[in-house]
C-alpha cells in the first residue's frame, strides 16, 4: 500500500487527539466540582485569607487581682464594686449550696464570697440574662449538671445573679462573670502574697466554657478549699 492510502487514518488520529484531551479536561473539572460540594449540596468555602476577620471570642482574657481583704464582717452590709472574686465576707456561707440561684432566692453577695474562699467557682449573670427566659434556661441547665447532695469538689459551682443593687454593671457587652479565689494549695500559711482573685467576663456562656473554667480552677486551689467546707 502506498503512502497516500495511509493519510485518511492519520488525519482521523490527529483529529481525535484534541477531542480526547478536551474530554479528559472536562472529566477532571466535573470531578473537582463534585468533590468541592458538601453533602448538603453547598460549596465548601475556601480557607480564610490572611487578615480575614474572625468571630469575636465569647469571653475576655482572665483578669487577676491580688487579694487585699479577707475578713469576716457581719456588723454592717458589705459593698462590692463588681462581681467579686475575693474580699471581706460574711461569717456564713451557703453550706452544700444549690448550684443555681435566681434573683428571689439568692443569698447576700457577702455569703457567696465566703463560698469562694472555700473553693467554689461562681458564674455571675446580669439582669439582662435574668430577664431573658432562653438565656436563663441555659444557665439553669449548666448549673443543674453540678447539682449534688454530696461534698463533691468537682461540683463546687454556683450560678447567681448580679443586679444593679449589688454594684456596678459588668463591662459593656458582657453579661457573665466567672470568678475564683485562688491560693497556692501547697501553702496553707495564708500569707496573702499568693492569693489572687480571678475573673473572666463573657458575652455569652456555654457548658464548655464553664467546664474548662472548673477544670482550671479546682476547689483545692483556694484558701480554704477543703471538701468539709463545702
Amino acid at each position: 500500500m502506498d503512502a497516500s492510502a495511509k493519510r485518511p487514518g492519520s488525519e482521523r488520529a490527529r483529529k481525535l487527539v484534541p477531542l480526547a484531551v478536551s474530554t479528559l479536561v472536562a472529566v477532571v473539572l466535573v470531578g473537582v466540582t463534585v468533590w468541592s460540594l458538601g453533602q448538603d449540596g453547598e460549596t465548601v468555602p475556601p480557607e480564610d485569607e490572611p487578615g480575614t476577620p474572625t468571630p469575636a471570642a465569647p469571653c475576655d482574657p482572665v483578669r487577676s487581682e491580688p487579694v487585699e481583704e479577707s475578713r469576716h464582717i457581719d456588723a454592717h452590709p458589705l459593698q462590692y464594686s463588681a462581681p467579686p472574686a475575693s474580699g471581706n465576707h460574711s461569717s456564713r456561707w451557703a453550706v452544700l449550696s444549690p448550684p443555681f440561684y435566681g434573683v428571689a432566692d439568692r443569698p447576700k453577695v457577702s455569703v457567696l464570697v465566703h463560698n469562694l474562699e472555700h473553693g467554689y467557682n461562681i458564674l455571675w449573670y446580669d439582669e439582662t440574662v435574668a430577664d431573658d427566659a432562653e438565656e436563663l434556661d441555659l444557665v439553669m441547665s449548666i448549673a443543674r449538671s453540678y447539682g449534688s447532695l454530696e461534698r463533691d469538689p468537682a461540683k463546687a459551682f454556683i450560678a447567681a445573679p448580679w443586679t444593679a443593687e449589688d454594684g456596678e454593671a459588668m463591662p459593656a457587652g458582657m453579661h457573665y462573670a466567672l470568678t475564683h479565689w485562688y491560693a497556692d494549695p501547697q501553702d496553707r500559711t495564708r500569707s496573702r502574697d499568693d492569693e489572687v482573685g480571678y475573673t473572666m467576663y463573657c458575652r455569652a456562656i456555654s457548658a464548655d466554657v464553664v467546664r474548662r473554667w472548673m477544670r482550671d480552677h479546682p476547689l483545692r486551689d483556694a484558701p480554704e478549699g477543703y471538701r468539709v467546707n463545702m
